[in-house]
């Protein structure tokens, strides 16, 4: 009631979004098309809009069509994602079947921060009925389930361009050598920007267990990851293999 007699011009971002979404509420509308719709506000307010429009969604139980290039918004708000490039569909799904299952490089890199790592004229080497990968020199040997997957749809020794997401990525024992380029501190997590043979590869620390200056510029550190959680992609159409 304090901002009745405001006139809209004297109402902030936020509030302005408000009054918009109730204007098209109390039309009763069988869906809701939402483009973009918090794109002009900041960083907190646009946090707890999102929140408001869950809860709205639960509330009014209506069909939402949300358009967004925000992934956080996508991934939170979404219960299907359907994920567009140059007018066409590259992938639908719930919002952890495109992050666990991605089905192209766009979607991989698409969805996800930081950004998946990826390792281009990596190696898929084929041992009888196993396969491992060979990444900047490192090797390292597919899951069961991997294997399986890989011989179902006939995959030999090829190259491959790999992906592991940062929070993926192990700092630290023996693995394929780097030296630290940046470290940026986000509070929970340290993201490190690693030069390994040129190419910049960003890994995930979780600050908990470890102190501040644990990871100095230009240092020297070898990096790994857990083989059942990487993914490998066709260079040439670019689609995931497994």
């Amino acid at each position: 009631t304090q901002y009745l007699d405001r006139k809209p011009k004297a109402l902030s971002g936020g509030q302005r979004q408000r009054v918009a979404i109730g204007r098209a509420i109390v039309r009763s509308p069988k869906v809701f098309l939402m483009d973009e719709p918090l794109s002009n506000l900041d960083a907190k307010l646009r946090n707890q809009m999102r929140a408001e429009i869950i809860k709205l969604r639960e509330k009014i139980d209506t069909t939402f069509i949300y358009v967004t290039h925000d992934q956080v918004e996508a991934m939170t708000l979404g219960d299907r994602i359907v994920i567009m490039k140059d007018g066409f569909i590259q992938q639908i799904g719930t919002p952890q079947e495109v992050f666990n299952h991605p089905a192209n490089l766009f979607v991989a890199g698409f969805i996800g921060t930081p950004q998946m790592n990826f390792f281009p004229n990596s190696k898929l080497i084929r041992q009888g009925d196993s396969y491992a990968v060979e990444i900047m020199g490192h090797t390292a040997a597919l899951t069961p389930q991997q294997n399986e997957a890989l011989k179902a749809a006939g995959a030999d020794s090829r190259t491959v361009t790999v992906g592991v997401r940062p929070v993926h990525v192990s700092v630290g024992g023996e693995g394929i050598p780097a030296e630290i380029d940046v470290s940026e501190l986000m509070g929970s997590e340290l993201h490190l920007h690693l030069n390994a043979q040129g190419d910049d590869v960003v890994a995930v620390v979780p600050t908990a267990n470890i102190d501040a200056d644990a990871y100095p510029r230009h240092a020297k550190v070898s990096f790994s990851f857990d083989p059942k959680l990487i993914h490998l992609f066709d260079p040439e159409t670019e689609k995931n293999l497994i």
